[in-house]
């Protein structure tokens, strides 16, 4: 009885030292809705790495990756297949509530699923070349409004797209119709910047993360960060659009969303999980070593937030004849 209590003592220390499995499953696995190395790759494996380093997880999360449509075809299969599995989340982000919004996952809308939370955000920026006239967000609003026709608006994305979107809020600040912009679907990010050192386009919608060691250059400008207060490090200089009298967010969040069949308490098991790795040393480093800023928002929070996005983006779809 002794040796059988000391090994019994000694296993529950070492689980406690561990930190083994406290809140998510044994089992657990990350859907990525596209190919390998996009965004969804890179929210799934912040989440697997950083659960794995705190010790949060006894064992590597696998992602498992399922592309078509944006991560439609994913948001599908979670609905119809695996709403009661317990053991995934599927990686989300802003964008994803977009195309809810615009209604391209199919018969399913936001309230199909649960959203467990966001770990991390990349938040939008408006850019011109270097040389640009331009010295802020409000300079380039007042020139837009006058002659728009004169500012091509490039983006790495369609048409409906979170750059386009951007774009569509500048126009709109400036009195013009969305619809009507001079817009220029571009292949990411790298080619944005391409077109707009080559004077190929005048204003480029895109991401702090990406467009930061450009400014920080001195081969671009940007003029604004669409965050609701300044952003850490290179851009702290960067005024936020709302400080320039426009009020113009844009919040490009990375989350996770689950089954909408499981059961409560399995669902506060990955939000209580989600919000213990939120606070430690090893999800920092895996956050910043991503590019992303700190955002979290979970459980409840962060299903009210998702449905007031789709919300936005249905209105802003609706302006922009989409």
């Amino acid at each position: 009885m002794k040796t059988i209590l000391v090994n019994a003592l000694a296993l529950g220390f070492a689980g406690l030292m561990a930190g083994a499995a406290v809140a998510a499953p044994e089992k657990t696995e990350c859907l990525a809705g596209a190919k390998p190395g996009g965004g969804f790759d890179l929210t799934c494996r912040l989440a697997g790495n950083s659960l794995l380093a705190a010790r949060l997880i006894d064992k590597p999360m696998p992602v498992t990756y399922m592309e078509g449509g944006v991560g439609a075809i994913a948001y599908n299969h979670v609905v119809g297949k695996r709403s009661s599995d317990p053991t995934l989340i599927t990686a989300a982000s802003s964008g994803s509530a977009l195309l809810l919004a615009q209604g391209k996952f199919g018969q399913y809308d936001e309230s199909a699923v649960r959203w467990v939370g966001a770990l991390g955000a990349d938040y939008g920026v408006i850019v011109v070349a270097a040389d640009a006239p331009y010295k802020s967000l409000k300079d380039l609003v007042e020139a837009y409004g006058k002659a728009p026709g004169d500012f091509p608006i490039g983006g790495g994305g369609a048409v409906g797209s979170q750059d386009w979107m951007k774009g569509a809020l500048v126009a709109k600040s400036a009195g013009q119709d969305p619809k009507k912009m001079r817009y220029v679907a571009l292949e990411g990010g790298g080619a944005v910047l391409t077109a707009l050192e080559g004077g190929h386009i005048k204003i480029a919608a895109g991401d702090a993360a990406e467009m930061a060691k450009h400014h920080a250059a001195g081969k671009v400008r940007i003029l604004a960060v669409m965050s609701p207060e300044r952003l850490p490090g290179e851009l702290k200089d960067v005024a936020t659009a709302r400080e320039q009298g426009l009020d113009i967010d844009w919040v490009v969040w990375r989350g996770f969303y689950v089954g909408k069949n499981i059961t409560d308490a399995q669902y506060q098991d990955w939000v209580d999980t989600f919000r213990k790795l939120s606070e430690t040393p090893e999800f920092a480093q895996e956050r910043e070593a991503r590019g992303l800023y700190p955002y979290t928002v979970l459980g409840a929070d962060f299903e009210r937030d998702v449905k007031k996005d789709v919300e936005r983006f249905k209105a802003l779809a609706a302006e922009a004849g989409l």
